[in-house]
């Protein structure tokens, strides 16, 4: 009876503990993934992480049954069922008909937030800035990654850059809360709203208005380049730094390089339901199977679900035992220095020397505290705005056209397509005006944009912008694309032509 007893002791031991346990969804990924995450798994459950796995399969293996997604739909059942993410890195075939796994998930999911914090280590890793200490924090949804591309003529193909208020709303919103949550005192936000005054115009006006619900924090703006200039050779200027989408991901690798190597670098990405969680760098398939990859980049990610999961006692101890690890000396090959490095390890080993030193913290470099972390950050909701009073007042019917010069195709227009209260005030070619009194110097392809305006002001009608359609096909032009000129509120919703 006593045995008995003592059984189901340890059996309601044992349910408790998985009753205490998070179910994360776990992708082993290709090239080097599944030997970094064995390392990673192994250190965070050496170190207490309460987590449950439930395995899945992407990437090359997927991709090679005939799924253009890289991922299974039972895959997507767990991810939907876990919401939290930990993978590792994937090898997506070159060539068109495969979709990137990463942009379709953090799309999929809304995991519109990425977090890539990047933190040097001096003197252990070889850095320029041994006081460097950013987090990026990047839009992972829009902007030019929305992935809208068309070939319009022989001449021009284009990509659409997409830029919301609501996806703005809530990356601005998040880089201000990430901050407070964390200690932060400075949030810099990058954008190019000297040349995209619309898209990023809005990005950077967003910015102003949200910081002004954060008055401990110190904020400020600058254009991309010289900012992408300052973060390369100043990245202490930096704290906190939040960017549409292509700035951020080109920028995050800019900044977890220049702490010594991108491969150190983990990544959050982060929605309103679900989080993934990623090394930055990719699946080095020459290197598989070798015992020879270094686990930090994976591992850092993994720190940073703990902290989400609301383990940041776990996370704390990993991260010091990991810092202890390379300021004792403990390297793999590609952070190796004679005279910094006292021993060169594989991937086991340099896993098994972090779980080693579970419980120490560095002496050197400083140690890490999660303390008051309570788990995933709670998301501010969007702020409601009344919606504007919409007129459209004008089109711009962009036409193909390789065999004429802007005055001959402005002549045409001219005598063909006014009428009806529409009238032809301007034509561009890759955005400068060429007609009425475009230079001979500038050069043009077979891609114009002709700008119809109301000839009274005013706004026009659908009906108006369809019969200008009919007489610009009757004068024998081909049509490609139209886009309406809209006021809101009063205010401009277009760009001007450079030259206008």
């Amino acid at each position: 009876m006593q045995a008995g007893c003592g059984n189901r002791e340890i059996i309601r031991t044992i349910e408790d503990s998985m009753a205490n346990k998070t179910p994360i969804t776990v992708a082993y990924g290709d090239g080097i993934g599944p030997e970094i995450m064995e390392a990673s798994l192994h250190i965070i459950e050496s170190a207490g992480a309460q987590i449950e796995k439930e395995v899945i399969e992407i990437g090359e293996k997927v991709y090679a049954r005939g799924l253009s997604a890289g991922i299974e739909p039972s895959a997507w059942e767990s991810l939907r069922r876990t919401k939290v993410f930990l993978k590792a890195p994937i090898t997506t075939p070159q060539g068109g008909g495969f979709k990137s796994l990463n942009v379709t998930t953090r799309k999929t999911l809304g995991l519109f937030a990425n977090v890539r914090p990047c933190a040097s280590y001096h003197p252990y890793i070889k850095t320029k800035h041994p006081v460097m200490d950013v987090v990026i924090v990047r839009e992972n949804e829009e902007d030019l990654y929305a992935g809208i591309e068309h070939r319009q003529t022989p001449d021009v193909y284009q990509c659409l850059k997409l830029i919301t208020r609501p996806g703005t709303e809530k990356i601005v919103r998040y880089a201000f809360e990430y901050a407070r949550a964390n200690n932060r005192k400075k949030v810099t936000c990058f954008s190019k709203d000297n040349i995209m005054k619309l898209t990023d115009g809005l990005f950077h006006k967003v910015f102003d208005e949200l910081g002004e619900e954060y008055p401990e924090l110190e904020k400020e703006h600058w254009i991309v380049d010289i900012g992408a200039a300052k973060l390369a050779d100043s990245p202490e200027l930096f704290d906190v730094i939040v960017m549409p989408n292509l700035y951020g991901d080109i920028l995050s690798d800019v900044a977890a390089q220049i702490t010594g190597s991108v491969g150190l670098g983990g990544s959050a990405n982060i929605g309103e339901g679900c989080a993934m969680f990623e090394a930055i760098h990719g699946s080095a398939p020459r290197r598989a199977g070798q015992n020879v990859a270094n686990p930090s980049g994976l591992l850092h990610g993994a720190i940073l679900m703990l902290v989400h999961l609301g383990q940041a006692e776990v996370a704390e101890r990993v991260h010091n035992a990991w810092l202890k690890t390379i300021e004792d000396g403990v390297h793999t090959y590609d952070i190796f220095a004679e005279g910094v490095s006292t021993q060169a390890v594989g991937t086991k080993e340099f896993a098994q020397a972090i779980v080693d030193r579970l419980g120490q913290k560095p002496l050197n470099l400083k140690p890490v505290t999660y303390a008051g972390s309570g788990g995933a950050m709670k998301l501010v909701p969007l702020k409601h705005l009344p919606t504007p009073v919409k007129e459209t007042i004008g089109v711009d019917v962009f036409v193909y056209k390789g065999d004429c010069t802007a005055d001959e195709l402005g002549t045409l227009l001219e005598a063909k397509a006014n009428g009806d209260g529409m009238k032809l005030r301007m034509i561009s070619n890759r955005g400068v005006k060429v007609y009425p009194d475009g230079f001979p110097e500038t050069f043009c392809t077979d891609h114009w944009r002709c700008r119809f305006l109301n000839e009274n002001g005013g706004p026009i009608t659908h009906t108006q912008i369809i019969n200008l359609l009919q007489r610009v096909m009757d004068a024998g032009l081909d049509f490609i694309k139209t886009e309406n000129l809209c006021t809101f509120d009063g205010e401009k919703g277009y760009s001007l032509g450079q030259g206008e």
